[in-house]
């Protein structure tokens, strides 16, 4: 995905990026419990969720607009996604939950995300009740969804006339207004990496290693 973005933002052919999912199920699961336990060593930890701050720092540098499409479930990594969207549609089906405190990590590496999105009361409220959903209608009142639908026909007839609309205006004026978007960002390169080694380490506890254990065998 990383390289997806950074390939649209110099392709001259794209004024717009749409992102979604496959299937019309879950948007996102989260990160792999299975890779998770093949984390063994700091380096391979920080490798793991520098991942996700690559992603991220990819979203926020494109010089295109992103819309987000959520129709379903989203966990952890995958609200950070989301978040880092320039405008976000949802169905109501598109609960989010931040399970990542639970299992003895915590969301750092997507945090700067959600603040800047949500603002931190919402955030707080988020990862701390770190067990329980909130609705697609709670995110779009927190300011992580800009509309909210009751099914994906209305929602990507909403994408669609956005979309449309957006790519028929100067592409030069857009990207100075997503510069306007993410100003006071630019430490983020460094930010997400270095939350990414906070992860990295705290994946390597034993509280984590049997957490993740007891999530896979129920």
């Amino acid at each position: 995905m990383t390289e997806t973005f950074n390939r649209l933002d110099t392709n001259l052919d794209v004024n717009i990026i749409v992102l979604k999912s496959d299937g019309e199920k879950s948007f996102c699961a989260g990160a792999s419990f299975d890779e998770l336990l093949e984390v063994n060593t700091m380096e391979q930890g920080k490798k793991f969720f520098s991942g996700f701050a690559n992603l991220l720092n990819s979203m926020r540098k494109c010089s295109k607009l992103i819309i987000g499409r959520a129709q379903g479930k989203t966990v952890g990594g995958g609200v950070g996604i989301l978040a880092a969207t320039d405008y976000c549609f949802a169905t109501e089906a598109a609960s989010i939950k931040l399970s990542e405190l639970s299992i003895g990590i915590g969301a750092f590496v997507i945090a700067p995300a959600l603040e800047r999105k949500m603002g931190v009361s919402a955030l707080s409220e988020l990862s701390i009740d770190a067990t329980n959903w909130k609705t697609a209608y709670w995110g779009k009142e927190k300011g992580l969804f800009a509309r909210a639908f009751d099914n994906t026909r209305e929602m990507d007839k909403a994408i669609e006339i956005l979309a449309n609309k957006l790519a028929s205006y100067n592409p030069d004026a857009l990207k100075e207004w997503k510069k306007i978007l993410w100003k006071n960002t630019d430490h983020w390169d460094t930010l997400l990496k270095n939350n990414a080694e906070i992860s990295g380490k705290l994946v390597l506890s034993d509280f984590t290693k049997e957490a993740l254990q007891k999530f896979k065998s129920k």
